[in-house]
């Protein structure tokens, strides 16, 4: 399963970092995306948010299939 994970880092100015990692199960997905992260932010972040990450291919848009044109 994909898994989207986004790092909320900075002291003065928070930004976020975004990860897409494939892990069986959310405790996984924690620990290869932790791996992963940048050690310029590692020591300044302060919150992880993790989700199952949107598939391209499967998401539909506004507009399609009803005859009207995706903006």
């Amino acid at each position: 399963m994909r898994f989207q994970v986004t790092v909320r880092h900075g002291r003065r100015y928070q930004r976020y970092h975004t990860l897409v990692v494939e892990a069986d199960d959310a405790r996984e997905a924690l620990r290869r995306a932790a791996s992963e992260i940048p050690d310029d932010i590692a020591g300044e972040t302060d919150l992880v948010e993790l989700r199952i990450a949107p598939d391209p291919e499967a998401r539909s848009y506004v507009g399609e299939g009803d005859g009207e044109a995706a903006p």
